[in-house]
């Protein structure tokens, strides 16, 4: 049954390939980020402190989380050109010791995580009505990272085989298990006590593990396209260089986006707890939103990659025109349609607070109809990702974030009478910039020179 899953990505058309990878994607994804939603909704049951709480505590947890996911997508990388060079071996290998590799980094950070939450909430401004829940999250959460990070792994090595579908049916069962977890543990049944905010971190702790333990096995097992072994669990000081070579950047690129993620919430505390629960329910709406360009990205990184491995470099070309163009007018009418329906949107989360609903539809309306840009920006750091040329996602990243949108949110919210108003719009303006050099930077064909010389180099 594994061979009839097998599919080759590098003949065949393109765009029934890149869907074929792109949609079992975007579905696993915005159900993964429906843990964070369905948190959201549950939380805001208690109040608009409960949702600030956890709101204000995500950017620091992404920006943890992206120091080791980063090397999970080099292990996509890896793995997709070993499976377009048809190296069976490598494959095997690489993905044993990615697995071996990511292990150490999650427990070291889920340790670091535990013991540094309350200077991090305080250093990121948690105010006192909301500093315990928020730091107890946070702890909760951080022993969370080992069992997200195995299920990465997982997820990212099927992806590089281009076998989409088993990560989605495991994301999938996991997200309908912790739509009945969350509300027991936050408000309590019977013998099993409420834990109020952290209870929403403890109900997806039990789901990541599942879901670990699922991957796992599969990949131990080695029915579906890898096997891995505790044999080839050993340290490789040249596999692990080339590791964090291709990992780093995108380690960094994620690491910047949470950083930049992380001074936006500075900035939008000083506005009150109001504003931070208005900014956490809007940028959750925008991260669910944005998972399609994600999923695309993810999909584009697969495809380029094998056909890089196996010396297709137009046909790699050709994916990202195609992927960018599905992007930008798909996710700009999305954009659109979320526009006309922000308030209600909004209202779903936190239907008892109308200041709320009016400064996270705001969120919304100004952001929503850059979508499409953000798309073109996300799909061509898949094309770089895939070429292994990740430092060019990186700078972009840097670029985007903190030469753009955290100097105009400061300068917007802090000298114009837009208020807080001007850190959303820093959104929209970023995106349109980053979307511009990353479209510019990919014309140039810097990638496609330097992924020629490797293989001359090979």
């Amino acid at each position: 049954m594994a061979k009839k899953k097998q599919v080759k990505f590098t003949e065949g058309k393109i765009l029934n390939n890149l869907v074929r990878l792109a949609w079992p994607i975007i579905l696993a994804n915005i159900l993964q980020t429906a843990y964070q939603l369905i948190d959201t909704f549950w939380l805001g049951r208690i109040g608009a402190d409960a949702v600030a709480a956890v709101s204000i505590s995500f950017p620091i947890l992404f920006l943890i989380l992206s120091l080791g996911a980063g090397l999970t997508l080099a292990g996509t990388v890896i793995v997709s050109q070993y499976k377009g060079a048809e190296d069976q071996l490598q494959v095997n290998y690489s993905s044993s010791q990615t697995v071996f590799v990511i292990f150490f980094i999650s427990v070291l950070l889920a340790v670091v995580g535990y013991f540094s939450a309350a200077p991090l909430m305080k250093l990121i401004g948690a105010g006192p009505e909301i500093l315990e829940d928020s730091v107890s999250y946070f702890q909760v959460s951080s022993w969370g990272f080992i069992f997200l990070f195995m299920f990465y792994v997982f997820q990212s090595l099927m992806r590089g085989i281009g076998n989409v579908l088993l990560p989605m049916y495991v994301v999938l069962a996991t997200v309908f298990l912790n739509l009945v977890l969350d509300p027991l543990f936050i408000f309590g049944y019977g013998p099993i006590p409420g834990y109020g905010v952290a209870g929403a971190a403890v109900a997806s702790i039990v789901t990541q593990g599942l879901s670990a333990l699922v991957g796992l096995i599969i990949l131990f097992r080695g029915k579906m396209g890898i096997s891995i072994s505790f044999s080839q669990m050993k340290f490789d000081s040249p596999w692990t260089r080339r590791m964090f070579n291709i990992g780093i950047p995108s380690s960094m690129e994620m690491s910047t986006r949470a950083a930049g993620m992380t001074v936006l919430i500075m900035l939008v505390t000083s506005f009150g707890s109001e504003v931070v629960a208005a900014y956490g329910i809007g940028s959750r709406i925008l991260s669910l939103i944005v998972v399609p360009a994600l999923g695309f990205a993810m999909a584009t990184t697969t495809l380029v990659g094998q056909n890089i491995g196996a010396g297709k470099i137009k046909r790699a070309e050709l994916i990202g025109n195609l992927s960018a163009k599905i992007a930008f007018f798909g996710l700009t009418a999305v954009g659109l349609v979320l526009f006309a329906f922000a308030e209600p949107v909004t209202a779903f989360f936190v239907p008892d607070d109308p200041e709320v609903i009016r400064d996270g539809s705001i969120f919304i309306k100004i952001m929503a109809p850059s979508f499409g840009l953000l798309g073109v920006q996300q799909v061509l750091n898949g094309v770089f990702n895939g070429a292994g040329f990740t430092k060019a996602s990186l700078l972009i990243s840097v670029f985007a974030l903190w030469m753009i949108r955290f100097p105009t949110a400061f300068v917007l919210s802090n000298n114009t009478g837009l208020g807080f108003e001007g850190i959303w719009w820093a959104f929209p303006i970023s995106n349109l910039l980053a979307a511009i050099v990353a479209f510019i930077y990919y014309k140039m064909g810097y990638w496609k020179l330097r992924t020629i010389r490797n293989r001359h180099r090979k």
